[in-house]
C-alpha cells in the first residue's frame, strides 16, 4: 500500500460507494469491477490478499455495503497480531484454535495475546495474474507451520468475478428483483498443496475459509435457516466460541435461528455441516438491506475443521458456517470494528501434492422498501421482513 494520507474528516462521510473509493486509492491500487448495468459495482485490492472491500448496487452515489475500518488506514500502523482493514469477502485459513491451529505457537495458550494471524491472510499483497471490467485474478505461495509443528507449502488462487442480475436471480431460485436493486458477485478460492509431502489428518489439515464485514446498526440481524430436525437451538447452534450468548441476542423461531448483528456485543455462532443450509444472511431495517451469502457445500458428508481456542477431542468436527457480532472484548475495552460478519468454509481435504481444492463464496445485496424486500425474504428464509424486525 502507498503512503498518501487522507484527513481525519474522511472517516464522518456518507457511505457510499465513491467516497469509499476515493478513500481506498488514497492508500492502495483499487481495481473497481462492474456488471452491465453499470450499476453493480465491487472494489477490490490486491495489496489486501485480493480482498473484496465494499460493493454497490446503486452506481457510484449508491449506499457501501462492505465495512471499511478507515482508522486503521488513517493510523498507518500495523499490529502483529492482526490488521482489521475490513472487507466484505477476505480470505482466511482454518483452524484457527485446537492442536492443528495455524494462529497459535506450539505450548502456546489458547488467548488474544499469542493469537496471530498469519500474514498470507492479514498483510501479504497478492500477484495479479490478470484483470477484466468484470473479474480479477490473484495467487500467493507461502509456508504455515500448525501448532503441532506440520509444515505446508500452499498455494492459492483467488478470482473475484461479478454476478449478472439474472443469473444471480437463477442461482437464488427467484423470478425478479421485485423493484430493489441488486449486486452480486462471488470468490473462487483455491488452495493447492505445493510441497512434496501429502497432508494427513493425524498431522493437520487446511480449509479455505471467507469472512464478509458488514456495517452493523441497531436494526441489523443475522438470519439463518437450518436443515437439520432438531428443534432445540444449543443442540443446532455452537454458541462457545466467546462464551454463551445471551437469549436476548440469540433466537430461533421455527426452523430460523435469528442472531443480533449490533457491533455492541461481541459474541460468535457456528452450524455443522448437517444443519448448515446452503445460504445465510442478513436483514439491515436502518438501511433497507437484505444481504445473502450463498457459497459451494458438498452434498456428501465431509470433515471441517474445529476452530474452538482449545486442545480438542475431535479436530475435524467444525462447522460449515459462521456468524460474528463484533463488541469491546471486555469491558471498557475497544472492539475491533465495530463490525458482523457472515462466514462460511471449506471441508478439510488430505492433499497430496499438486492436488487443490476450491471453495465458492457469494455474496448477493438485495436494496429496496419493506414491500419491495419481503417477498424475496420470504422465499429464501421462510420468514417476513415483519417477523425478522419484531424478533428483538
Amino acid at each position: 500500500m502507498n503512503d498518501s494520507r487522507a484527513s481525519s474528516d474522511t472517516i464522518s462521510k456518507t457511505f457510499t460507494f465513491a467516497n469509499d473509493v476515493d478513500f481506498l486509492k488514497q492508500y492502495t491500487n483499487t481495481l473497481v469491477l462492474q456488471d452491465s448495468s453499470g450499476n453493480g459495482k465491487v472494489a477490490v485490492c490486491a495489496a489486501l490478499q485480493g480482498r473484496i472491500m465494499t460493493s454497490t448496487s446503486e452506481g457510484d452515489g449508491g449506499f457501501s455495503y462492505g465495512w471499511i475500518n478507515k482508522e486503521v488506514f488513517l493510523s498507518g500502523d500495523t499490529s502483529e497480531h492482526i490488521n482489521v482493514y475490513g472487507g466484505e469477502d477476505r480470505i482466511w485459513l482454518g483452524p484457527e484454535g485446537g492442536q492443528f491451529s495455524i494462529y497459535f505457537s506450539q505450548g502456546k495458550e489458547f488467548n488474544l495475546d499469542n493469537w496471530y494471524v498469519p500474514r498470507i491472510i492479514d498483510l501479504e499483497p497478492y500477484d495479479i495474474a490478470n484483470s477484466s471490467s468484470n473479474e480479477a485474478v490473484f495467487t500467493k505461495e507461502a509456508e504455515l507451520t500448525n501448532y503441532s509443528g506440520t509444515t505446508f507449502k500452499i498455494g492459492i488462487k483467488r478470482t473475484v468475478k461479478i454476478i449478472e442480475q439474472q443469473e444471480a436471480l437463477k442461482r437464488l431460485e427467484l423470478n425478479s428483483m421485485n423493484g430493489a436493486s441488486l449486486v452480486a458477485f462471488e470468490s473462487v478460492n483455491e488452495l493447492q498443496n505445493v510441497g512434496s509431502t501429502a497432508w494427513k489428518k493425524e498431522t493437520g489439515l487446511l480449509s479455505i475459509w471467507i469472512l464478509g464485514m458488514f456495517n452493523p446498526s441497531p436494526g441489523a440481524t443475522i438470519v439463518i435457516p437450518y436443515r437439520g430436525e432438531e428443534n432445540a437451538l444449543k443442540r443446532i447452534v455452537n454458541d462457545s466460541y466467546f462464551g454463551q450468548v445471551p437469549e436476548d441476542r440469540l433466537r430461533l423461531v421455527g426452523k430460523t435461528v435469528f442472531f443480533k448483528a449490533d457491533g455492541k456485543f461481541r459474541s460468535k455462532i457456528g452450524m455443522s455441516p448437517a444443519n448448515a443450509p446452503e445460504w445465510l444472511g442478513s436483514y439491515d431495517s436502518d438501511n433497507g438491506v437484505l444481504t445473502v451469502v450463498k457459497y459451494s457445500k458438498p452434498e456428501d458428508e465431509a470433515d471441517y475443521v474445529n476452530s474452538l481456542w482449545e486442545i480438542q477431542k475431535e479436530p475435524y468436527n467444525g462447522d460449515a458456517v459462521n456468524a460474528y457480532n463484533d463488541g469491546p472484548p471486555a469491558p471498557g475495552a475497544k472492539p475491533l470494528g465495530p463490525f458482523y460478519e457472515l462466514e462460511t468454509s471449506s471441508p478439510a481435504v488430505a492433499l497430496r501434492p499438486g492436488k487443490s481444492i476450491t471453495h465458492v463464496h457469494a455474496t448477493f445485496h438485495f436494496k429496496g422498501t419493506e414491500s419491495q424486500l419481503d417477498p424475496i425474504m420470504k422465499k429464501l428464509f421462510d420468514v417476513s421482513i415483519g417477523e425478522t424486525k419484531d424478533v428483538f
